[in-house]
């Protein structure tokens, strides 16, 4: 009866919840008096031998006979009477116990309250009415037995196997069933979990059998081409030529195909004492990094595989995953679909999933964000210019807030990690596929998040590129916006104006953040190039690395590519078309990582706020939860 603790506490917030205040008062009272003893054993045969017997408390023992009476009178004809016989030996060990104290009395008052309720049940008692009046009861032939020790002991005996074998052979009310249910629900993820695991060693290595005979088909191909291949140089290439077998990789999703399945370029790092760099000198430093390709492809190759502490899959979605956020706790998981749906869960068995629930927006999901300050509100932008503020606790909707016509689609949604405010992206036209440089022109809104009404529009300029991305520091002052002319723009929330700005990239940017110690902020390409820059040297990079064999928007299924950042601000990860997605070493000497694979293309990523536990969802429906070691 393990399970007898976790019911009765339902039964108290079920009574809470009802308002029947006075039933609750009197449960808990009874279970304070609970007389058997929650049907533990141990402390039953405690309370008979060690309490109501020595201390001749014998209205407590018929009472405590007569509850298990009623418990088991459902039983067998059989076990009744066994029942009735446990019943009489019980009594009868009462009053021998009496007699060898001294304490005839206790038996006489016995036989006067109880007496003609005893005749009725058998009248083999007629006898014992004698027993007190008799000198030397233990050296009569008929209650002899019963002084015995071997008789005592045996009544101990089976009193104890009778209860273990009745408690254990019990019908379980269905109320009780509940927490084993749950214990077996636990053990199934458990099994699950591990049952992953296995797969996803068994999938790499597939993976490296497959990466073997490529290498083979490669070294073959060298081989019929000989010298030729080197001293005569395909015309017009600007790379190095790369056979692949027309049946590698036949598991993967064409997009996946197309890009090559390859682990992410790395260009050579830039020295932190090249300062003032322009985007003509990015450019240049690109063309040497792909000069290079063969060397970064062969590290990349040596990337090792994140070693994993445990992996949860959530597969409750039924379309590729566009957004996968944690909460600001890092508790719950908010993952959105291009149908429209928005899933709140938790991957955690232990943890409560009251919260837990499908929000239904009527359009592609483009954006989310957590309140900073609590895992209460939840904000939804989409694709046809809505704004939803979700109350976790309430489960409902608490605002539908909506964009000027001519700016449909959100982009982006930030809230400040101080104010009670946020900042939407929208841009004037639908992101079609690939076309992230083609969504007409910005807008940028900020919110009040207690009167839900738009406070003022961040100035822009005229006719100004869409913003792909916001990001605030760490004390809200600062906003940074990254717009698809390559540009980043800093804004000083207090006034409301732009501060900075300069160029980043030669093309689009799709990601920007800041540095965890707020002395640099990221920006990711569509071109797949990654920057950071310094903010007190302004246009200087401090890092870099280039993830474009990743970041091949032709051959993507989404509009944009991310990248997020963990808590200690060391380890960069990115979205990517292919299975697997690369984790960057910011400004380290090691080469990176690489995710358990995915069976499709990682769409969206992000980082738990303090811990090495990372999200990454796919375009194969499923978002998962991966703790690093």
């Amino acid at each position: 009866m393990e399970n007898m603790v976790y019911a009765e506490e339902l039964v108290k917030e079920f009574l809470v919840f009802r308002g029947f205040t006075n039933t609750l008062q009197a449960f808990v009272k009874e279970l304070g008096t609970d007389i058997g003893k929650g049907f533990q054993v141990d402390k039953i045969i405690d309370l008979v031998f060690s309490i109501y017997i020595p201390k001749f408390q014998a209205e407590n023992l018929i009472q405590l006979l007569r509850f298990f009476s009623n418990c088991f009178s459902s039983h067998e004809t059989h076990l009744i009477s066994v029942i009735s016989e446990l019943d009489i030996s019980i009594i009868q060990y009462y009053i021998i116990h009496a007699i060898q104290a001294g304490r005839k009395d206790k038996v006489i008052e016995l036989f006067d309250i109880h007496g003609t309720e005893l005749l009725q049940k058998d009248q083999h008692w007629a006898s014992w009415f004698a027993i007190p009046y008799i000198k030397a009861p233990q050296s009569e032939p008929k209650f002899r037995v019963y002084f015995s020790k071997e008789w005592s002991n045996a009544l101990h005996l089976s009193l104890r196997n009778f209860l273990t074998k009745m408690f254990n052979g019990t019908r379980i009310p269905a109320l009780m069933k509940i927490s084993s249910e749950r214990n077996m629900v636990s053990r199934l993820k458990g099994d699950i979990k591990q049952l992953n695991f296995k797969l996803a060693q068994l999938q790499v290595s597939l993976e490296e059998k497959e990466t073997q005979l490529h290498h083979s088909s490669l070294l073959a191909t060298e081989v019929i081409v000989g010298t030729d291949s080197t001293s005569n140089p395909l015309p017009g290439s600007g790379e190095p030529t790369v056979f692949v077998p027309a049946s590698s990789h036949v598991n993967c999703v064409s997009a996946s195909a197309q890009a090559g399945e390859r682990e992410p370029k790395h260009s050579e790092d830039i020295r932190p004492d090249d300062t003032q760099v322009s985007t003509s000198k990015i450019s240049n430093h690109s063309g040497q990094s792909e000069r290079n390709t063969e060397n970064d492809a062969q590290r990349e190759e040596e990337f090792p595989e994140v070693r994993v502490d445990f992996q949860e899959t959530f597969l409750g979605h039924t379309s590729p995953i566009s957004r996968c956020r944690f909460s600001a706790t890092g508790d719950n998981v908010a993952s959105a679909s291009v149908d429209g749906t928005v899933r709140i869960w938790t991957y955690d068995s232990s943890a409560p999933t009251s919260r837990n629930a499908t929000i239904y927006c009527g359009a592609e999901i483009m954006s989310l964000e957590w309140e900073c300050k609590s895992d209460r509100l939840l904000l939804i932008g989409t694709a046809d210019g809505g704004i939803k503020a979700w109350n976790v606790d309430a489960k409902r909707v608490v605002c539908d807030l909506s964009c000027t016509e001519a700016f449909p689609s959100v982009l982006d949604l930030k809230c400040s990690p101080v104010e009670p405010i946020f900042v939407s992206a929208a841009a004037s036209r639908w992101p079609g596929l690939s076309d992230i440089g083609k969504l007409g022109y910005a807008s940028l809104t900020v919110w009040n998040m207690r009167t839900w009404k738009a406070m003022t529009v961040l100035p822009l300029g005229e006719d100004p590129p869409p913003i792909t991305s916001v990001c605030f520091n760490h004390n809200g002052k600062l906003l940074a916006a990254a717009a698809t002319d390559g540009m980043i723009h800093m804004f000083d929330m207090s006034a409301g104006l732009q501060i900075t700005g300069w160029p980043a990239h030669d093309s689009a940017i799709s990601s920007v953040m800041f540095g965890s110690d707020e002395t640099s902020i990221f920006t990711l390409g569509i071109d797949g190039k990654i920057f950071e820059w310094s903010l007190q040297n302004q246009g200087k990079v401090l890092w870099s690395s280039d993830c474009s064999r990743f970041c091949n928007l032709r051959s993507s299924s989404h509009y944009k590519h991310e990248m997020a950042l963990d808590a200690y601000g060391r380890r960069l990860l990115v979205t990517s078309n292919s299975l697997r997605a690369p984790i960057y070493q910011v400004r380290g000497h090691a080469y990176g990582m690489r995710t358990l694979p995915h069976s499709a293309s990682i769409t969206t990523v992000d980082w738990h706020p303090t811990s090495p536990i990372f999200l990454t969802g796919s375009a194969d429906h499923s978002v998962r939860v991966t703790s690093m070691v």
